[in-house]
């Protein structure tokens, strides 16, 4: 099993303890051990070791009985290169040389632990025929703290070659090391090298990374909301619970129960001040429900990918056999990906909407811009500019990744994911929606400071507080950059939205 403890760690935690089996781990733990500044403490579980053993040695037993891709034969439309009486270390060595040509800039230093974490668990599998040193060679790597040199560029959804490449010299003691110790130099034979290779653990990790990031991000949508909500004197019709019962999405069920607990909606609120309101207030479970469950299928997604056996080919000790297959083809992640970033998209427009009814004296009862000072002041007009920039940036990066095609290796490999490409969109995507929330967040809050409401009775009163104490007071014209980053620090806090 893999364990976690402590889901929102400081900088101040000890490690938790770690432990791999190769079934059990979730992009969630990727994601919290990704964001420590210190790398896991980490056991692997003596089955799973056991089971890459028998592997390892199975695979090395059918290579001298049958060809095997990528042991006996080169890769690629070179699969019909043999290299049966050749210099077998060598020819592992080769492809990994060969295939160690990232470029661009390199993989942050969280996105390597995690890949180097995810591709650890899937090895533990024990599906690859990877040796047993090589699996020590890496986790001793993590366990270190150890970074090697990973490029960015070098994937398409049908395995993250050159990244795994890189890691694999690093290993082998030709690559670079960014961050040491570097562990001891381990060798790597002709199974080993595809073995190795044969993964997209750098896209998971990646994915896994946004994945987390989005998941406090939407928490904090809720927080941000709901204080419009109040700003707006909205009516709570909207999220009654009849209303979500008659149309159970189960995101859009979470949303509105979640909104009630904030505004404290327990009994049957005072009705708001329209019959009806914008759709930014009136749709936002509609809306954000979506969002919540196309983010639950992704982790869904990626927690069956970092636990699978996905090793071309498959090497299985249960059947004794090596089996070629597809499993480096992505097209769950790549879709999972597509569908989440284009629904944060449209929770997103909804938070710009919010902010167009803050700053608008019909909605708000409040002066234009929420402004406060001689007339013509400007007040928090610049966040809707803000905003809308911020979500022009979202937008591009919620394109689909899928409707991409490539055709590489001499007409061999004809599909292709994009998988790589749709998870470092993701990151784009809580980059940009990060930044549309927080405009939000810094005029809700002037808002309120405006009206003089007191919200100490209402569950969310411990978010409201900290928002105060983190945003400036001053309501005259002013720059806002400083209220913006504060607003951007809230919004990425687990334990901001965790009220």
């Amino acid at each position: 099993m893999s364990t976690l403890a402590d889901p929102a760690p400081s900088s101040a935690d000890a490690p938790a303890p770690l432990i791999l089996d190769g079934a059990s781990l979730t992009a969630r733990t990727v994601g919290e051990v990704a964001r420590r500044p210190t790398p896991p403490s980490l056991q692997l579980d003596d089955d799973a070791v056991a089971r890459v053993g028998l592997a390892s040695a199975l695979a090395a037993d059918l290579s001298t009985r049958r060809v095997v891709y990528g042991r006996t034969t080169g890769v690629g439309a070179n699969r019909v290169e043999q290299t049966a009486g050749a210099d077998l270390t060598g020819h592992g060595l080769r492809l990994l040389r060969s295939h160690a040509g990232g470029t661009g800039n390199r993989l942050s230093p969280r996105q390597v632990r995690a890949t180097m974490l995810v591709r650890l668990n899937q090895l533990l599998n024990g599906h690859s025929g990877v040796s047993p040193e090589v699996v020590g060679g890496l986790a001793e790597a993590v366990r270190t703290g150890a970074r090697p040199v990973v490029h960015r560029l070098g994937a398409i959804g049908t395995g993250d070659l050159a990244p795994l490449a890189q890691i694999a010299l690093a290993l082998a003691g030709e690559g670079a090391w960014e961050v040491g110790p570097a562990p001891d130099p381990v060798a790597f034979g002709a199974g080993d090298a595809l073995g190795f290779l044969s993964s997209n653990a750098a896209t998971l990790a990646v994915a896994s990374i946004a994945a987390t990031r989005l998941d406090v991000i939407l928490a904090a949508s809720h927080v941000v909301a709901a204080l419009s909500y109040l700003a707006l004197e909205g009516s709570p019709e909207a999220y009654a619970e009849p209303v979500h019962r008659a149309r159970p999405h189960p995101g859009q069920v979470r949303c509105a129960e979640r909104m009630r607990d904030l505004l404290g909606m327990r009994d049957t609120p005072p009705k708001g001040r329209r019959i009806q309101d914008p759709f930014g207030l009136r749709a936002f479970p509609q809306v954000n429900g979506p969002a919540l469950d196309a983010l639950e299928y992704l982790h869904a997604v990626l927690d069956i990918e970092m636990n699978a056996g996905s090793e071309n080919p498959l090497i299985s000790v249960e059947h004794g056999d090596a089996y070629h297959h597809a499993h480096f083809h992505t097209a769950y992640v790549a879709t999972a990906l597509d569908q989440a970033r284009a629904t944060v998209h449209q929770v997103a427009e909804l938070s710009a909407a919010r902010l167009g009814d803050l700053v608008e004296p019909d909605q708000s009862g409040l002066r234009a811009f929420l402004a406060d000072g001689p007339p013509g002041s400007s007040g928090v007009m610049i966040l809707e500019y803000v905003s809308h920039d911020a979500l022009a940036a979202l937008r591009q990066a919620a394109l689909p990744a899928t409707l991409g095609t490539a055709v590489v290796s001499r007409g061999l490999e004809d599909h292709a994911s994009f998988a790589t490409q749709a998870a470092r969109a993701a990151g784009d995507v809580a980059d940009a929606y990060t930044r549309v929330l927080a405009c939000e967040l810094v005029a809700a809050v002037r808002a309120l400071r405006l009206r003089g409401d007191d919200l100490s009775h209402l569950p969310l009163a411990p978010a409201f507080r900290r928002a105060l104490d983190a945003l400036d007071d001053r309501t005259e014209d002013r720059p806002l950059t400083p209220d913006l980053a504060a607003a951007a620090a809230l919004i990425t806090d687990p334990g901001w939205s965790a009220v």
